[in-house]
């Protein structure tokens, strides 16, 4: 018999902290598989913002919200243990989305399951240079941002998993990089680690004025925040410039949404396109993004930092510092 721990929603959180009083961790056998099910034994769990909103209540957002009671869900990385679908047999390494639980099972059509290439020297990287993270960055900055060698790209949550990855695509495919991050340590870490251009401290710097130094204006900006960091770039765009949201976790936190910017008159001053993405809507394509990621990743040019939490029973600890911004990097939980 296999025992499963699982974390249930119980309540909607409030705010982005405590979230052990909004979810209960439970033990329980797991039940026979159903026709076409895959049992995981789950070797990393990834804390991502997104599933933020899945907690909230509102109807409005890009996936419904997950009922109370429910097993919470994320995206796992882990060895099949038990299949009746024979593309997943007993014994591969596998990524999707799953539960936050030692034992994950699911449907592969329906969790984007997909069997990882073991050749990689560290699996983590498949929730790093090679995961979801890096597949929304490239979108982002290639696709929906349309970066060009020598324009100048801003990004914002620049040190952490999504953003730090689209500051190394974009000097990649030439561009002069602009990180925006909160506290001089993520700063030093973008101008150290990440060879960016230009860093700012939006917690003790003027967004906007550093913003008004860049010679010519942002072409393009690659944004995870929202909220005022967005109004900060938009008065500071160059014309024509393009805006690629992939987020908005400034307004995460709440179940009413997020009020439009304050600046939204500059997309029609300086001729802007906004364009918001979601990277499950790209799942079918990752085979075709995976060769240009895995060169660089290979070639040094694309570095992810791990912030690790050891134990599923810290998994409420481990997502409070990924959605409160005390990681720099990509924040994961092992098991």
């Amino acid at each position: 018999m296999t025992l499963c721990r699982y974390w249930r929603l119980d309540r909607h959180p409030e705010g982005n902290t405590r979230f052990e009083r909004f979810l209960s961790l439970h033990e329980e056998a797991c039940a026979p598989l159903a026709p076409g099910e895959v049992r995981i034994a789950v070797e990393w769990l990834s804390m991502d913002a997104g599933t933020r909103m899945w907690m909230s209540p509102r109807t409005d957002g890009y996936q419904p919200p997950l009922p109370l009671g429910s097993r919470m869900v994320g995206l796992v990385l882990g060895r099949v243990i038990e299949s009746l679908d024979p593309a997943y047999p007993p014994g591969v390494r596998v990524r999707g989305f799953g539960q936050w639980a030692d034992v994950a099972t699911v449907v592969p059509a329906l969790a984007g399951l997909e069997v990882v290439d073991e050749t990689v020297a560290d699996p983590r990287q498949h929730f790093g240079a090679l995961g979801m993270n890096a597949w929304t960055a490239l979108v982002g900055v290639r696709e929906v941002a349309a970066v060009r060698p020598g324009e100048w790209l801003a990004v914002s949550a620049a040190a952490g998993a999504t953003g730090s990855l689209a500051c190394q695509i974009g000097r990649n495919l030439g561009a002069r990089v602009v990180g925006i991050a909160g506290g001089a340590e993520k700063c030093r870490f973008l101008l150290d680690e990440l060879g960016v251009d230009m860093a700012i401290d939006y917690r003790a710097e003027d967004v906007s004025a550093r913003l008004s130094q860049v010679p010519g204006g942002v072409h393009a900006f690659f944004d995870n925040v929202g909220g005022p960091i967005l109004d900060a770039v938009l008065g500071n765009m160059a014309h024509y410039g393009r805006v690629a949201i992939c987020g908005m976790i400034a307004g995460y936190d709440s179940d009413v949404a997020m009020p439009g910017p304050a600046k939204f008159d500059q997309v029609l001053m300086r001729r802007l396109r906004i364009e918001g993405f979601f990277i499950p809507d790209f799942l079918e394509r990752g085979a075709e993004f995976l060769p240009q990621l895995r060169t660089w990743l290979d070639e040094g040019r694309l570095a992810v930092r791990f912030d690790e939490t050891q134990g599923l029973e810290n998994v409420p600890a481990a997502y409070e510092r990924m959605l409160t911004g005390r990681n720099i990097g990509k924040v994961i939980v092992r098991l």
